[in-house]
């Protein structure tokens, strides 16, 4: 990073026209991770297109040079990036009173898109990725600088307007309208297929969002940090019947964006975390960084250290240079059962396009093949996954406890051709192994437990300290209420991580916290640190945000809405309402998106941003959006039969006024089977 220039706001937003700026070859050649390129299944009519769709941005009098830049990128890397307007520098998020806008709730929005954008964060920051492979902040480097122009320069009064990317433009509105307004593949039904989102990404007019790379809320793998610390404590708790993981294993896959969180996850948890990676340079970070303690390219070597940790229970993370089925397929033949929980976190909702790697192939062999030959790619992919969970199936009949992490491993187990059905299903989203939404998380999100975040702007440690200990007193008051048990085990195991923190230095990028709390601990967390912002305890405002992956922010029937059994998975109600509810209380920016965490077409999922700043205004909206932005998904999942929710929302409405909400009348098992 120390190869490139200082950052620098002003030479994004000064007039890169006049005269054409030049090309930074010197930064794009710089070393650091790179995007696999993109498949490109355009015809000759459809490439002019797309270059004519790119050129709309720029003057005609630079249209003879830069239409044939902008057709030789798409050949080369099968997107138009607009390379010629990456800055020449590594992005950086710095304080918010350094950041140039006429708003300073504009310029906190400049802070997080910096931040996603930041090497430190994201995946492949030269091509506008922040995590998952093909998570983009912007479809080119064109909208980037026009959207920071246009945050610069606006007002209180205004909202700006993204299309997967692309600025519409700023338009009237008012204070408490939101200041932005964000759509993320939004796309007709029956065009909202994968095959068709390579076409229409290649054109320049949709985007894949991710959840929060298209949305600007995302901080770098914290955030997963503290959701599988989270899923495997309770693992352990339902699967093993135990507090402690001293000694016992859990294997997995992936080191790179979201999954690098899985070796500092397992650690913290108190297991033996044992994970696969293929990509030297993803294991190398993570061991650098500080959150894989070592590593091993041989699976004997490897098996032998798994024992001899067990025996003396070390707490411990290692990696496996190679390719995770070949690992899975050694633990199988052990004649010993050495592994308790096992999991995946391979990006299979992107599993032809650097996702998911085969086995017998070399990290370069499988990136040259699946552009070059994507159909023989596809079928050593599938190949892969029967041999994996072949694998794993023979350890599970041993003992094993497997879930899947919400990354579509067993739908794509399925398309591979593999019966994954559980005997019995009533439906085609009740697999073999459960999700660990289905088995671990969703009675969590059910009692309304979610990811909640906050950013400190003033990217001050001091106040990121204070914020920490803002949350472990809120934590401290909601142990005193009469909530439920089960409710306060989540207060007492999220007061523990946030407690613990600033010791386990999971501060990637700006400074930057997480936790899981219900409405009552949400609601609570934001009137304190606008207190604290009031009296300036906390240096500079706050933005909050939360995951998408959460209570009421996504409809994913392979995921958060996989233990949702009355037909409604399938639909997708909660999370645009649940946009338009946050955009009506007071959010600051609130977005929408198709994709996310399972896949293109598989999922609807939205969010926002709430910039406190210590003002009357700022309390009204939080109070008033958060408590819909979690009761909203509660009601619905107590509508679907869920117990916890239907407890939640019912002691919810007992401690609000105004709230009434449609309670289920839930019919007898008999009943219902004596039928038809």
């Amino acid at each position: 990073f120390r190869m490139a220039k200082q950052f620098n706001q002003d030479s994004i937003t000064t007039d890169f026209f006049s005269p054409l700026i030049d090309y930074p070859t010197e930064f794009l050649s710089l070393p650091g991770p790179r995007a696999p390129k993109r498949p490109c299944n355009l015809t000759k009519e459809e490439k002019k297109l797309a270059v004519r769709n790119v050129l709309r941005y720029v003057p005609k009098e630079h249209h003879q040079q830069l239409a044939k830049e902008f057709a030789s990128e798409l050949d080369q890397f099968g997107h138009i990036y607009a390379y010629r307007f990456c800055p020449d520098f590594w992005m950086e998020a710095p304080e918010l009173w350094g950041i140039t806008a006429r708003s300073k709730t504009c310029g906190a929005i400049i802070l997080m898109i910096l931040n996603n954008l930041d090497p430190k964060v994201a995946q492949f920051p030269r091509e506008l990725v922040t995590y998952g492979g093909n998570g983009q902040v912007f479809s080119n480097w064109l909208q980037f600088r026009l959207v920071i122009r246009y945050l610069e320069n606006m007002a209180n009064d205004q909202t700006l307007v993204l299309y997967s990317g692309h600025p519409l433009g700023v338009f009237p509105s008012s204070p408490a309208a939101p200041r932005l307004t964000i759509t993320n593949g939004m796309m007709i039904p029956n065009y909202s297929s994968k095959e068709l989102y390579n076409k229409f990404f290649a054109l320049g007019v949709t985007q894949y969002g991710q959840m929060t790379a298209g949305s600007f809320c995302y901080i770098g793998p914290q955030g997963i940090v503290h959701g599988t610390t989270i899923t495997v404590m309770n693992a352990g708790r339902r699967y093993l019947g135990v507090e402690s993981l001293a000694g016992k294993v859990f294997v997995t896959s992936g080191l790179g964006g979201m999954s690098g969180a899985q070796p500092k996850a397992g650690r913290i948890a108190g297991c033996i975390a044992v994970i696969a990676e293929i990509n030297e340079d993803a294991l190398r970070k993570r061991l650098d960084q500080k959150w894989l303690d070592e590593y091993t390219k041989d699976l004997d070597k490897l098996v032998e250290k798994i024992k001899l940790y067990r025996g003396m229970k070390i707490v411990v993370s290692i990696g496996y240079l190679g390719n995770v089925v070949d690992l899975w397929e050694r633990l199988a033949a052990e004649d010993e059962l050495i592994v308790e929980l096992g999991s995946d976190q391979t990006s299979l909702h992107n599993p032809y396009l650097g996702g998911y790697y085969p086995a017998g192939m070399t990290l370069e062999e499988s990136n040259l093949m699946m552009t070059a030959n994507p159909q023989e790619f596809e079928r050593q992919v599938q190949s892969s996954l029967r041999r994996q969970i072949a694998a794993i199936d023979k350890l599970a009949a041993r003992g094993m406890y497997f879930w899947d992490y919400g990354n579509a491993f067993l739908v794509e187990c399925q398309r591979a051709g593999v019966p994954m059905l559980k005997e019995g299903a009533k439906d085609d989203k009740t697999f073999r192994y459960p999700s660990y939404m289905q088995d671990i998380m969703g009675d969590i999100f059910s009692m309304g437990f979610g990811p909640f975040r906050w950013v400190c702007t003033s990217n001050k440690e001091e106040c990121l300290k204070k914020s920490d200990e803002i949350a472990i007193k809120v934590f401290d008051e909601l142990l005193e209420t009469n909530a439920p048990e089960s409710v306060k085990q989540q207060y007492r195991d999220n007061r523990k991580w946030i407690s613990e923190a600033g010791a386990h230095k999971l501060v990637v990028g700006t400074k930057a916290r997480i936790l899981y709390s219900d409405q009552a601990g949400r609601v609570a967390l934001a009137l304190a640190f606008n207190a604290a912002v009031k009296a300036k305890e906390i240096d500079a405002p706050v933005v909050i945000s939360r995951d998408h992956h959460d209570v009421s922010g996504t409809d994913s029937p392979f995921r958060e809405t996989s233990n949702i059994t009355d037909g409604s998975a399938f639909t997708a109600d909660m999370a645009v309402q649940n946009v338009i509810g946050d955009a009506c209380r007071g959010a600051t920016w609130v977005s929408i998106h198709n994709g996310g965490g399972v896949g293109w077409g598989d999922v609807m999922n939205g969010g926002f941003g709430m910039v406190l700043d210590g003002s009357d205004s700022a309390t009204q909206k939080a109070r008033s959006m958060l408590a819909w932005d979690v009761s909203n998904g509660v009601t619905r999942r107590a509508w679907a039969g869920n117990k916890n929710a239907i407890e939640a929302i019912n002691r919810t409405m007992e401690n609000s006024t105004g709230l009434q909400v449609t309670m289920p009348n839930l019919a007898d098992d008999t009943l219902i089977d004596s039928l038809f």
